[in-house]
C-alpha cells in the first residue's frame, strides 16, 4: 500500500476514530451528491443529465482503505434532463423499459489504493436490471472535520465510463453515442 496515503488517513484516524480503528460507517450526504452523465446527440451536440439527492453508505477504514467499501441505490426515473419529455422517453420501453426494474445500484467488490488519494473502485453496476462490473477512478477530496456540521466528513470524486448497450440501453447507437462518461461525485457524514 502507497505510504503516504496510509499516513494521511493515519492522521485522520487518530483525530476522527478511535485507537483501534476499523470501518466506520458514513452516510451520504444527498443534498451535496450528485451522478452527471452525457451522451453525444446525432454529432450535433453533447447532452447531459443527471441523479442527485440520493442515499447509500460508506464503510470507511482509514487505516486500510483498500478495506473500505460502499453502497448506493436509487430509482432510475430520479433522473433529471432539464427537459420532461426527454425524460418520459428515457423511461419508455426504449431505454429503462418500464416493465424491468428500475432501481440503479452499485455495491463495491474491491478497492485498489493507487495513490496518494487516489484508488480504483472495483463493483457490481446494477442498471436497467443488467448486473455488470465497472471500475470507479476515484479521488479522495478531503477527509476532515466539517466546518458547519463539527463532524467527520468525506469528499469523493470518481469516474468511469459506461457503455449504454451492455446494459440494454442501446437505441439509435451509434448516431447517439453508446459510450457514456460518467463523473460522480459524492459527500458523506460519519453516522451516529
Amino acid at each position: 500500500m502507497n505510504r503516504p496515503l496510509c499516513l494521511a488517513f493515519a492522521a485522520f484516524a487518530l483525530g476522527a476514530a478511535p485507537a483501534m480503528a476499523e470501518a466506520e460507517k458514513y452516510a451520504l450526504d444527498a443534498s451535496h451528491s450528485q451522478i452527471l452523465f452525457s451522451y453525444n446527440h446525432l454529432g450535433y451536440s453533447t447532452n447531459w443529465g443527471l441523479f442527485s439527492g440520493f442515499n447509500g453508505e460508506i464503510q470507511f477504514d482509514a487505516e486500510n482503505p483498500a478495506e473500505s467499501s460502499v453502497t448506493v441505490s436509487f430509482p432510475a426515473d430520479t433522473m433529471l434532463t432539464g427537459w420532461e419529455a426527454r425524460l418520459q422517453h428515457f423511461m419508455s420501453p426504449d431505454f429503462f423499459d418500464p416493465a424491468k426494474d428500475q432501481t440503479v445500484s452499485f455495491t463495491s467488490t474491491a478497492i485498489e489504493v493507487t495513490g496518494e488519494n487516489t484508488a480504483k473502485i472495483t463493483g457490481d453496476l446494477t442498471l436497467n436490471g443488467v448486473t455488470k462490473p465497472v471500475v470507479l477512478d476515484t479521488t479522495l477530496n478531503q477527509a476532515g472535520e466539517h466546518p458547519m456540521e463539527k463532524k467527520p466528513w468525506l469528499g469523493f470524486t470518481a469516474t468511469t465510463t459506461l457503455v449504454r448497450s451492455e446494459f440494454g440501453l442501446g437505441n439509435f447507437a451509434p448516431f447517439i453515442s453508446d459510450e457514456v462518461p460518467v463523473t460522480i461525485n459524492i459527500e458523506a457524514a460519519k453516522a451516529e
